[in-house]
């Protein structure tokens, strides 16, 4: 191990929301303790802008930090995000649509009565085992309603956030530079390397070499330091994750704001719908092998009824997977130049906010030795590996045959965790879900509920002709009536916050 001692100074490469998000949570813990912290941010490097959604742990950095909703949602256009639409990733009868819902205390009255309909249904009988009913998140989406109940409801309610990127990262780097980190605008060359292989300084453009104890890497796909210096060894999602490339383009949003993300099958991939509150964030999620750049836009276009319209189309590259060691001697990468998952179920801001996080748990105490490293990289490697399972149980369940990428995706025989092997087979054996998951201790990566939302929401049933069952739902569908009144227009909560309305 080369790092011994707690460092005196960190310099982070890059900016961006990675990079800010770890210098204001660095900079609120370290400062303090006499630690130095610079950003170099290169001027001609841009904001990704395909991760404009969270889960609800952004909401946690926030709080930790003691910052007000109405203190940052205002300044990057924010929404409230209650969970994920899934639509025409299956084509089984009644399964053509589902949603994924962020858990809310409600859930814990209602989450028994919908895995018993599940297990039912595998058994045969015809009840209604589609997810949407059952979770409060999926009503209140359903009627635009914000995730923040009156004082008199009883139950704690979940949520995520969507946000404008590129807003974001300027917040966050607003209230870091404010707590003292220092920012500095150059563009970061190489890396100068000490005896020992442990990088000393970084050197710019502009012919300073800027030394520090600790180097943090969030330059991106481009992984400068973690990549290009230590040639940390990489680890490829594409025998499971096909898709490679996106494209991203706005369209304008009305009175009504939805709090919900929408995922939509395409030909080749996915299509994202996100809405602030002063536009729609739009993007195609696609493989390169099946689709070019110049076809998926068109299908994108197409879908927006943008064919003839001048706005203007990003079009992104992507490499899927991770590194081997997310911290290596001196340098800890956060961020793309760790790795990514396909932006599916909003994970890149939470994975970057664990890998931030969890480290800065070792700085506090001291510990950087070297079983602290390898215990630090397995957690983020588990964290890493869990997500991508769950993100490709979407593309196994799906049901599409209508192109050779749904078919190839069904029937990819890529390297399958045996976590995920095991997860199906308990499944279609109508075993116990939920006892698997927690005998695999990954229920920290997604939830009891989030399984079976997915596999009961794709439809992923024994292909038997089911029997009628009595619909004994009516008084829930009534208790969420009742529930959802104590929430009130998403749109109106926005405005109380500061937002201004769409024009």
């Amino acid at each position: 191990m080369n790092v011994t001692t707690p460092p005196k100074k960190i310099i982070i490469v890059g900016g961006g929301s990675a990079g800010w998000m770890t210098a204001l949570m660095y900079g609120d813990s370290l400062i303090k303790r006499g630690v130095e912290i610079l950003v170099l941010e290169s001027p001609s490097v841009g904001v990704i802008g395909v991760g404009e959604g969270s889960t609800p742990a952004l909401k946690r950095y926030f709080d930790s930090l003691g910052i007000a909703e109405s203190e940052w949602m205002p300044a990057c256009n924010a929404t409230y995000k209650c969970g994920i639409t899934f639509d025409g990733w299956s084509t089984r009868p009644g399964y053509q649509s589902y949603f994924h819902q962020f858990a809310t205390m409600v859930d814990n009255l209602t989450l028994p009565n919908f895995m018993e309909n599940v297990h039912a249904r595998q058994r045969g009988a015809n009840v209604d085992a589609r997810p949407n009913r059952y979770f409060l998140s999926s009503r209140l989406s359903d009627d635009c309603l914000a995730p923040k109940a009156s004082d008199n409801f009883p139950f704690f309610t979940t949520y995520g956030y969507h946000f404008d990127a590129t807003l974001l990262g300027q917040f966050l780097q607003q209230r870091a530079t404010a707590l003292g980190v220092q920012h500095k605008v150059c563009h970061v060359t190489h890396a100068v390397m000490n005896e020992r292989g442990d990088i000393a300084a970084v050197a710019t453009q502009e012919g300073e070499q800027l030394a520090a104890d600790f180097f943090i890497d969030c330059s991106g796909f481009s992984a400068l330091l973690i990549g290009k210096t230590l040639e940390t060894p990489f680890v490829s999602y594409a025998d499971n994750l096909f898709n490679d490339a996106a494209i991203a383009m706005p369209s304008g949003i009305g009175d009504k704001i939805p709090t919900q993300t929408v995922s939509t099958a395409m030909r080749h991939g996915w299509a994202w719908k996100i809405p602030l509150t002063n536009r729609y964030g739009n993007g195609y999620v696609y493989s390169s092998a099946f689709v070019s750049a110049d076809e998926a836009e068109r299908e994108l276009r197409a879908r927006l009824g943008l064919l003839e319209s001048d706005t203007p189309a990003r079009h992104l590259k992507m490499k899927l997977g991770r590194v081997t060691k997310h911290w290596n001697r001196n340098v800890l990468a956060v961020g793309l130049s760790q790795g990514f998952l396909e932006p599916l179920e909003a994970t890149a801001l939470y994975l970057t906010q664990m890998t931030a996080a969890i480290f800065l748990l070792f700085l506090e105490k001291g510990d950087l030795s070297e079983r602290a490293q390898d215990l630090y990289n397995q957690e983020i490697h588990n964290y890493f590996d869990g997500h991508r399972d769950y993100i490709v149980a979407h593309y196994k369940t799906n049901s599409r045959s209508d192109t050779p990428y749904w078919r190839a995706n069904a029937e990819n025989l890529g390297t399958v965790s045996d976590s995920l092997k095991s997860i199906f087979q308990t499944w279609i054996e109508g075993k116990d879900l939920a006892a698997e998951i927690r005998r695999q201790d990954i229920e920290r990566y997604y939830p009891v509920g989030s399984w079976y939302a997915l596999l009961a929401g794709m439809g992923s049933f024994p292909q038997i002709e089911a029997t009628p069952g009595p619909d004994r739902l009516a008084p829930l569908d009534d208790f969420m009536r009742r529930c959802a009144l104590n929430f009130r227009d998403h749109r109106t909560v926005l405005n109380e916050l500061g937002q201004t309305p769409a024009a």
